[in-house]
This record gives structure tokens, sequence and C-alpha cells, in this order.
């Protein structure tokens, strides 16, 4: 079954002093873009976590999140009064020499949120959460997220599975519409080349006309993207059901489908089968859409 690469996936680890939250989250992406999205993992570790995400999750735009919750909440975060201050003086000097006037009366809260927001004036002390001695546990809670995560992508590709399937099977049911209407648009141009003939009062060669049907018959013929469409609906399926991982293949089988249809509209001279090719291409192009997200 195929896989959707949008997902989540959650677990967490009980280490000494609190709790360790891991969250993987992915979209689609056209490689594997992996973003560590937390300054816990140590370093030495960073590789070997983006090796196991980009082996088990194959493709897609994917971040780990790593959140610690200390026990009974943690202490408060710090505030160096010290650079609070001379960021407080820097910006008096910064606003004499831009001339522009200080009001006493501003707000001080407003004034106190933005200081407070400077790098350096409010800091929470640096905790080694992950070492050594806990690294199993925290390895088998990120083992443990991504296994939830490919149960979501399996879970939302069994939706995608039925969307796309369902709309191969639209397109064949259009496309059937479309052969039945051959035999009278035949008939159509016959009588187009007789009303005209008619009109400028000329005597058609009866072996002349059928020379000239021949022509068109050739002309607007769409045999040959009858059957191609069909195969390509065929090879789509086929690869959907037998792959894991078929989304870029079944990008390029979009593309072939698109340019038999599209053919099939040049050939139509027809506004019935136009009608047809048009519902056809939206159908196509929801596909498209859809097997973006596809593994």
């Amino acid at each position: 079954m195929i896989r959707s690469m949008t997902g989540y996936g959650r677990a967490s680890a009980s280490l000494k002093g609190g709790r360790l939250t891991v969250e993987i989250r992915s979209v689609n992406g056209k490689g594997t873009d992996i973003g560590i999205k937390s300054q816990l993992l140590p370093r030495d570790r960073e590789m070997e976590v983006r090796k196991r995400l980009a082996g088990a999750l194959q493709r897609g735009t994917i971040d780990l999140f790593l959140t610690w919750e200390p026990e009974g909440g943690g202490g408060c975060p710090a505030i160096d009064s010290r650079v609070a201050l001379e960021y407080y003086s820097q910006m008096k000097d910064l606003a004499g020499d831009l001339g522009v006037k200080v009001d006493a009366g501003q707000d001080p809260i407003r004034l106190l949120s933005t200081l407070v927001r400077m790098p350096g004036v409010m800091e929470t002390s640096r905790v080694e959460v992950i070492n050594e001695s806990n690294w199993a546990v925290v390895s088998g809670a990120i083992d443990k997220a991504i296994e939830a995560l490919d149960s979501y992508r399996l879970k939302e590709g069994e939706a995608l599975y039925k969307d796309v399937t369902g709309r191969i099977g639209t397109i064949l049911s259009l496309y059937d519409e479309v052969e039945k209407m051959e035999p009278v648009r035949v008939a159509a141009v016959r009588e187009r080349i007789a009303r005209a003939a008619e009109e400028l009062e000329v005597t058609l060669d009866k072996s002349r006309l059928e020379q000239e049907m021949v022509y068109y018959v050739e002309k607007l013929d769409i045999n040959e993207e009858k059957v191609r469409l069909r195969q390509h609906c065929k090879y789509f399926m086929d690869t959907i059901d037998s792959e894991a991982c078929p989304g870029r293949k079944l990008g390029f089988i979009i593309q072939e489908m698109g340019r038999e249809i599209n053919t099939t509209g040049s050939k139509a001279n027809n506004a019935d089968i136009q009608k047809l090719v048009v519902r056809m291409k939206d159908e196509l192009e929801k596909i498209r859409e859809q097997s973006m997200n596809i593994l």
C-alpha cells in the first residue's frame, strides 16, 4: 500500500530530572530535506539521527522536534540585569544620535518586553539533557516517533489511493464515451462536405468524395491515442499496486497521459468530445496534485 509524505509522529521518554518529548512532522517534497529543530540533540548524534530519518522515511520535508519538561516545571529563567541596562544605555545613545525624543512617560512594560527579548538578557541555564547514559532510551523514543509517523503516512496513503485510482477509472469511462461518438463524428464530416458542395452548387465525384473522407478520417483518427492512454492508465495502476514508493514514477506516467488527452482534444473536431476532454483534463490535474504527496 502506498504512503503519503504528510505525517506526524510523537513519542516520549522519561529521563532523570524530567521528560523528553520527540515529535516528527513531514510534508511533501521533491527530495529528502531533514531539519533538526532543537539544540537538545548532541552534535555527535545529529548525523546518526539524520541517516535514520532518511532511511526510514525516504522522502519529504521532515522536521524533528525535541522538547524537555523538567520535573516540577523547572526553574524560572534568569534575567541578566547588567546586560539589559547596557542595552538600554545604548538605545538611549542611539536615540540621541538620531534626534529621536525619548519620552519619560512612555509605556514601561513595552520597554521592558523589548529589552528581555534582546539576546543574552533572559536565558534558561543550559542542562545536558541527552548523554551517553540515556541515549538508548532517547534513541528508542525517536524510533517510536518514526513508527507513529509511518502509521500516519500509511493511513493517509489509503485515502490517496482510493482518490487517484477512482479518478483513473473516471478518465477511462470518459474515454469510452469519446469512442462511442467517433461514428457520429465521421458522419458529421461527410454531411458537412456534402452541404458545402450543395451550397456551392458543385457536383461531387463519388470517388473524390471518398478520398476526401479517408483524408479527414485519417487526420482526425484517435485510435493511437486511445490505445496509448489505456496502456498508461494500466501502467499507472500496476505501478501504484506493486511499488512501495511510486510517487516519482507516477508523475512521469501522468505526463504521458496528459499528452494523449491533449492530442485527443486537438483532433476532436466535435463539441461534445471537447467537453469530455475538458473533464478528463480536470480529473488528471486532480490526480497530479494528489500524486505530488505520494511517497
